[in-house]
């Protein structure tokens, strides 16, 4: 699946193994932002999916960060 741009946001839903997988890859993605100074919205649900969205808080628009953010991210999964 690929990021669907909606509502001036990236977003995308991973499906992980379990719960605890979800957890470890949004510490990742995290970690990620934080070396970025660049911050995801981040949301764990149905117990294993994983929700990212992403955009520039600043300008409320969609971004080159946020599209680097997401390549970054995709590396993960």
């Amino acid at each position: 699946m690929e990021w669907e741009q909606k509502d001036g946001k990236l977003s995308k839903e991973f499906e992980c193994h379990d719960f605890n997988q979800a957890v470890i890859r949004l510490k990742q993605i995290a970690q990620i932002a934080e070396h970025m100074n660049h911050h995801p919205d981040l949301k764990i649900h149905a117990y294993k999916k994983l929700l990212v969205e992403i955009y520039t808080h600043e300008s409320q628009t969609i971004t080159e960060k946020d599209f680097d953010l997401s390549r970054r991210i995709d590396q993960l999964f």
